[in-house]
């Protein structure tokens, strides 16, 4: 006791701090441990980058943070990210981390890199330093274009073969599986056949097949057996990429159709979920709205083909008749010209369409709707020119909400500067304002999720599903990817019209015990890391 009260003594007289226990402690918060369980009032304790207590906590932190009134809930999954590429630019994913999100799975079209180099692009990641937790799919796409180009046609054997080593290769470099893209062409060329082929790799890594699908309007329920037969037959399990049911004369109808298919093949045994963005309009390229057979030969001989007006007029007469075998027609599931709108067209002689439908674009160019869009997109080229597409139903969001197997994706990238259309160039609210408007939206305004099951939609399913099990929920030992926010106050503040405006109200983030937003303000931590999925040997 004599010793003890020396050292307080001598504490006092030197005017030294006294040591502390944990790094971050976070007081009186209403914990949401990310389970879907009604939250708990207790204090957090962070130490060395993982939770060390979750009750009442006497140790004193480096840093406390009070959270009373507020909740505290773990770092928000963004499963279905695109920033593969901008990360290499920019690790900070600002816009990203204004919603709560914490860690982003990318790879709808793979990664940046060919796959004998992933393990390098990761290590860069790591060495230039992210804020967030990144891990990514690799795209089917990218092995048959390595083998066999951009064109249309069946792989040989040995073809095959090649594009099951560089499937190989990724995986046992992190990658957590196979990726997808059937809507868009060359993608739409790979068979299901050979998707099986080579998700069957995957499943030696227990991998993934990820897909954006086939279809996602009037052919959604052939697209979701193909994905789960590709599952099955593969032997891997099913995500499917920004659920929806794009097919505006079948709203209210189409959507329960298809989730009733997703929960008899769950009921059977096959492991299938998928996420989606919570908007009435998806984003994408004007390139969708050209039938599969322009882009057969490879896009130099698309965008001349697209050149020659009796190929137009052939292609007007196939999009009236509405969608063909192997192309999904967006613009037949918009419901026309009127209610699909340029986003971005590379080129300012454009920036005064912006947001404006194609239909009034081309009565100001005196064009038909379907001319204008396809000469601002061959004029774009080689960049992508994209159109929102306004194909989805509010009630059809809410239903697949409701989904236990349903989580949270943005499509969206992170942004390379703040303010500013996300990495891909898409100006969509979804890249600035997705989470928050789960909460904002569908908790708080519509009351469609209790903010307990919302939570566990973001954190506790996709970490569990993703097999992060070290990340998702709030208990000692996992890895201290955490939020405080009163939900009241959570904002998604983009809109179509303003699409890059930042999320507010979620101002205290942690990434691995690194306090990364304090109070609102960006701090010098980069304590991302990237998440190799683990391949047995």
């Amino acid at each position: 006791m004599k010793h003890l009260l020396l050292a307080s003594a001598a504490l006092l007289l030197t005017g030294a701090a006294p040591a502390t226990d944990y790094d971050i402690v976070i007081r009186g918060g209403r914990v949401l441990d990310g389970s879907g369980n009604p939250w708990v009032g207790a204090d957090v304790a962070i130490k060395a980058g993982r939770i060390a207590m979750v009750g009442q906590v006497s140790g004193r932190g480096t840093r406390e943070i009070d959270a009373r009134g507020r909740y505290v809930t773990p770092g928000f999954i963004d499963m279905m990210d695109q920033s593969g590429e901008v990360l290499l630019k920019n690790g900070d994913a600002e816009n990203k981390l204004r919603e709560g999100v914490t860690t982003m799975i990318g790879g709808e079209g793979g990664t940046p890199v060919d796959a004998d180099q992933i393990t390098g692009y990761f290590d860069r990641l790591e060495k230039q330093g992210i804020r967030v937790n990144f891990g990514s799919y690799y795209s089917a796409m990218q092995a048959r274009q390595k083998v066999m180009g951009d064109h249309a046609g069946t792989p040989t054997a040995a073809q095959l073969g090649a594009m099951a080593k560089h499937v190989d290769t990724a995986m046992h470099a992190g990658a957590f599986g196979i990726s997808s893209a059937l809507i868009y062409s060359p993608e739409t060329f790979q068979s299901t056949a050979d998707l099986i082929a080579l998700a069957k790799v995957a499943s030696k890594c227990d991998g993934f097949y990820a897909t954006h699908m086939r279809d996602e309007s009037q052919k959604l329920i052939p697209a979701i057996e193909e994905a789960i037969r590709i599952g099955e037959e593969g032997g891997v399990k099913v995500e499917i990429f920004h659920l929806k049911a794009a097919y505006k004369p079948e709203w209210g109808k189409l959507m329960p159709q298809a989730l009733a298919v997703v929960n008899a093949a769950r009921a059977r045994g096959v492991d299938i979920a998928a996420d989606m963005y919570v908007y009435n309009a998806g984003g994408t390229g004007i390139d969708i709205t050209v039938p599969t057979w322009v882009w057969a030969d490879g896009l130099d001989k698309a965008i001349e083909r697209l050149k020659d007006p009796a190929v137009r007029t052939r292609i007007k007469r196939e999009s009236a008749a509405g969608s063909q075998p192997g192309w999904s027609n967006l613009v037949a599931a918009s419901g026309g010209w009127d209610n699909v709108t340029l986003a971005n067209a590379f080129n300012p002689k454009y920036d005064k369409y912006q947001g404006m439908s194609f239909a009034k674009i081309g009565a100001a160019l005196g064009k038909d709707p379907a001319d204008a869009a396809w000469d601002i997109m061959i004029e774009a080229a080689p960049k992508r020119a994209y159109a929102l597409y306004y194909m989805i139903g509010e009630e059809d969001i809410r239903t697949a909400l409701r989904q236990p197997w349903v989580s949270i994706g943005s499509d969206a990238a992170a942004a390379e500067k703040v303010g500013q259309v996300d990495g891909i160039g898409l100006p969509h609210p979804r890249a600035y304002g997705n989470f928050t408007r789960v909460i904002a939206e569908y908790v708080v305004k519509q009351k469609v999720l209790t903010l307990e099951d919302a939570v566990r939609k973001m954190t506790g399913w996709p970490a569990q599903r993703m097999g992060l099990s070290d990340r998702g929920l709030i208990r000692p030992g996992m890895r201290a990817d955490v939020l405080v926010f009163d939900p009241a106050k959570v904002r998604d503040v983009a809109t179509y019209r303003q699409p890059t405006q930042l999320s507010t109200g979620i101002d205290d983030v942690i990434v691995n015990g690194a306090l990364t937003l304090d109070g609102g303000k960006l701090t010098d931590a980069k304590a991302g890391v990237v998440l190799r999925h683990a391949c047995p040997a």
